[in-house]
């Protein structure tokens, strides 16, 4: 466990606990006599865990309004600590990213009820950057020996998708072929090959954009040599043990976001949300399965 994750933890064991229980068969919070208080979480979309949860609690304290809800919000250091935090009982909802969300189905059994849009679209592309003036003409084959910056191993773009191609596509092992290093954030990845400090590193292409619109790196800072096929954006999952009128309800009240309301609500280029199961999220777990990190179901 790695010591974000372990922070994580410590830091939302006290959370106000939630009785997902109190929820009732008619689909509406029995919530009488006393608030019931929802733990959400949300993983780091953000260079920093204040700037994440400073963008994501309009959303959040939306939800929890039309629940008739209190709510604690955490924004998590690490996507792998969301698996770790769903699974110790210590969030009734969370904004996951699709590896993240797979990697917390596999060992807790937690459910997508929805996936973000971004520019109206559901889906993304995982990206590899490189210095301006790599000469890249064949992608891997003209970056042999180079330094990389993956991101960390709960990342779907920064870590499992370009794992799975190298493995199942490109046929290297990126740990030799590359000068390979593991473990950022996505921020820093961008951050880092822009100074010149690495290489190459990858990324998704949502937080390229952002990052270039915000300032924080100049559009010919760095280039993309490779891009990935289309993949589900971030899931919002709740527990498997979440009674299902629960789930029924988070999923009705997010899809119900209109783009106006989003504007609002969520961070720029946000759209709203559409419907999801777990069979949304189906190719993300096959990769995970190819690259051994978890098993196939029997």
């Amino acid at each position: 466990m790695t010591s974000n994750r372990r922070r994580f933890i410590a830091g939302s064991v006290g959370l106000g606990a939630a009785s997902l229980g109190a929820f009732s068969l008619h689909g509406s919070p029995a919530i009488a006599q006393a608030k019931k208080k929802l733990r959400f979480g949300v993983g780091p979309l953000l260079p920093s865990a204040d700037d994440t949860k400073k963008a994501y609690t309009p959303l959040f304290a939306h939800l929890a309004k039309e629940l008739g809800a209190d709510f604690d919000l955490v924004a998590t250091t690490d996507w792998a600590g969301m698996a770790v935090a769903m699974g110790s009982g210590q969030l009734d909802v969370a904004w996951m990213g699709p590896w993240g969300y797979v990697i917390a189905n596999a060992a807790t059994n937690c459910q997508a009820v929805a996936t973000v849009k971004y520019d109206d679209k559901p889906v993304y592309h995982a990206i590899i950057i490189a210095r301006p003036d790599l000469q890249v003409a064949r992608f891997p084959d003209d970056t042999r020996g180079k330094s990389i910056s993956f991101a960390d191993i709960g990342s779907t773009s920064g870590w499992l998708v370009p794992t799975f191609y190298a493995k199942e596509v490109w046929k290297i092992d990126p740990k030799t072929f590359w000068k390979y290093s593991e473990g950022a954030t996505h921020p820093a990845n961008e951050v880092a090959v822009s100074a010149g400090q690495v290489d190459l590193a990858t990324d998704f292409d949502r937080n390229r954009n952002a990052m270039i619109a915000s300032g924080r790196i100049k559009e010919g800072a760095n280039k993309i040599v490779w891009t990935s096929d289309p993949l589900p954006n971030d899931a919002i999952a709740l527990p498997g043990s979440a009674p299902k009128e629960l789930g029924e309800q988070v999923q009705k009240i997010l899809t119900a976001i209109t783009v106006e309301q989003a504007k609002t609500l969520l961070p720029p280029r946000y759209t709203g949300f559409v419907p999801a199961t777990h069979a949304s999220y189906d190719m993300i777990e096959k990769a995970g399965i190819a690259v051994g990190k978890i098993k196939a179901r029997t």
